[in-house]
């Protein structure tokens, strides 16, 4: 008797987790895909916004390239939220990193266009707010894989 009333306690407390991790992995999985959805709509934003060249890198390489509206000077903007941004020198080395993004929670994409307006607008403005590091390694260019 006290064996049964166990057992069924057990599978009672079996399935009420199984249902919370039900639960839980729907959610999750409904989060992901809200996210891939506004991570598409910043993508195609920022397409937008690209000139053909600028289009081309990014289709091919992750990143692409805008001029600095005062000084002339060469940025890499790759693919990223934060720490995504390069000076570079006129034989495409670093010579230094830029971090700098819109406040808020944004997706790649719109993270992106925003870096790449601000410089190619207002770059002294921008560059008082950026954060200079140093980067001895080529500017990454990480993107998620596509389906």
């Amino acid at each position: 008797m006290i064996g049964r009333l166990r057992a069924r306690f057990l599978l009672s407390v079996l399935q009420h987790a199984a249902g919370t991790l039900r639960a839980t992995l729907v959610a999750i999985r409904e989060r992901w895909q809200a996210y891939e959805r506004k991570e598409a709509r910043g993508l195609a934003l920022l397409s937008a916004w690209l000139s053909p060249e600028q289009r081309s890198q990014f289709e091919k390489y992750n990143r692409f390239d805008v001029i600095g509206s005062e000084s002339g000077k060469r940025y890499r903007i790759c693919y990223g939220t934060s720490t995504n941004v390069y000076e570079m020198d006129g034989r495409g080395r670093v010579v230094l990193g830029w971090c700098f993004r819109p406040i808020g929670s944004l997706v790649a994409g719109d993270v992106m266009l925003a870096q790449k307006i601000a410089l190619e607008t207002d770059e002294r403005a921008t560059l008082t707010v950026a954060r200079p590091f140093p980067s001895s390694l080529p500017p990454r260019a990480i993107r998620p894989p596509t389906r």
